[in-house]
């Protein structure tokens, strides 16, 4: 099986706490807390080790957050290639309203990298790409790089391997859709992004093909995967288009869901599995990870039952 490299350019301590109500005014008192490692790039690397697969996490690090985000992931087993910056990692919360089952969630910005920083960044990713990997930029773009940072990304490591996989949101996504040099291994999109980039809402699965073809045609992506919320995910590759329902679940935390689906989806990829599996397989891990609590992640005996209760069709 070929490595999977995952890397997280704004990378953060996640916090995430419970209240019996969110309201504003008085003094909140909160549950205990759970620490975990966070980032896009980062939950991916980690529900691939709770899956049973290896990946190694390039991770940007700075400060006493640094140091305890690589604490947090030597905990659970994930090895790191660690990328100091100047300032401090930083931190995001989530608050859980014991009433209403709401959940509040905090992201903040994190520092401005430097473009010496951007560049060390990218020399510390070349050098540890090997042959025919699979590298997963996942999260958030941080401050500075630039929003043709994820095609920087691909130039870098594109004399190794064209296994590049993208999850990333906002202007970053917008120019790596406008601008296309080479399409990416596979991008995914949620359906909120999906809905900004094509300017329309995504009421049916037809749109979310029609969407995807249109980013394959114009070259962006050889796979795009386009979320449809609670409804499922569809799959589409120039000569295949798949829907996989998700399942029922209690939802307990989303953090973290669409990172466990590309965790699952680039694991199967990596085993050899099919398109089509490689979704139900990450529909899967998403759907356990909503079951769980915080930023818990999923549970690889909890993804391979869900699994198994997961459809798959050829639409």
């Amino acid at each position: 099986m070929v490595n999977i490299l995952t890397i997280t350019l704004n990378s953060a301590v996640d916090l995430a706490t419970s209240v019996d109500e969110v309201v504003a005014g008085p003094k909140l008192y909160c549950a205990q807390p759970s620490l975990d490692a966070g980032g896009g790039g980062v939950n991916v690397a980690r529900a691939i080790q709770k899956l049973g697969g290896d990946a190694t996490a390039l991770v940007t690090v700075g400060g006493a957050m640094g140091e305890t985000l690589l604490q947090l992931l030597k905990v659970e087993g994930v090895p790191v290639v660690p990328v100091p910056i100047h300032g401090e990692t930083r931190f995001s919360f989530a608050v859980t309203d014991g009433t209403s089952g709401a959940q509040y969630r905090f992201n903040l910005p994190g520092e401005t990298l430097t473009t010496d920083e951007g560049a060390r960044l990218l020399t510390a990713i070349s050098d540890v790409v090997g042959p025919d990997d699979f590298v997963v930029l996942s999260g958030g773009v941080a401050p500075g790089l630039g929003d043709d940072f994820p095609s920087r990304v691909q130039q870098a490591i594109s004399r190794l391997t064209d296994r590049l996989i993208v999850d990333t949101s906002q202007a970053p996504l917008a120019h790596l859709t406008a601008n296309p040099v080479d399409p990416v291994f596979l991008l995914r999109i949620d359906r909120k992004e999906a809905e900004t980039a094509a300017g329309h809402a995504m009421e049916t699965i037809a749109d979310s093909v029609t969407f995807a073809l249109d980013l394959i045609e114009r070259g962006v992506a050889r796979i795009v995967v386009t979320g449809r919320g609670a409804e499922g995910s569809v799959l589409v590759t120039r000569d295949a288009r798949y829907f996989c329902r998700a399942v029922k679940v209690p939802v307990r935390s989303t953090i973290g869901a669409g990172d466990s689906l590309v965790g699952a989806m680039i694991l199967a990829f990596a085993r050899g599995e099919q398109p089509d599996q490689a979704l139900r397989r990450g529909v899967a891990a998403a759907c356990a990870t909503v079951n769980t609590p915080a930023t818990e992640l999923c549970s690889r005996d909890e993804a391979e039952a869900l699994f198994q209760r997961c459809e798959v069709t050829a639409i």
